[in-house]
């Protein structure tokens, strides 16, 4: 079964949130339904990015780069709107 790094946008603020996961689509319905208090007022999310990989810790490992400096100048490179 893949794994997925993922990055969501904010239709509402415009703000990122970057996961990991093994079911994106129902991951994206938790965080549109309010199941995830952190990006609550962020409602709705669409699904902006993500990456495929076949081990959870790769998936983990590429979503802490989406969270370093190096990994912003990465997503701002992608330009997703």
């Amino acid at each position: 079964m893949p794994f997925f790094a993922y990055i969501l946008r904010s239709l509402k603020t415009g703000q990122l949130y970057k996961g990991h996961s093994e079911d994106l689509e129902k991951r994206l319905r938790r965080h549109n339904t309010g199941r995830t208090r952190s990006n609550k007022g962020g409602i709705p999310w669409y699904l902006a990015y993500y990456e495929t990989f076949e081990t959870r810790k790769e998936a983990i490992t590429r979503e802490r780069y989406f969270k370093t400096a190096a990994g912003r100048r990465f997503i701002e490179r992608l330009d997703f709107k």
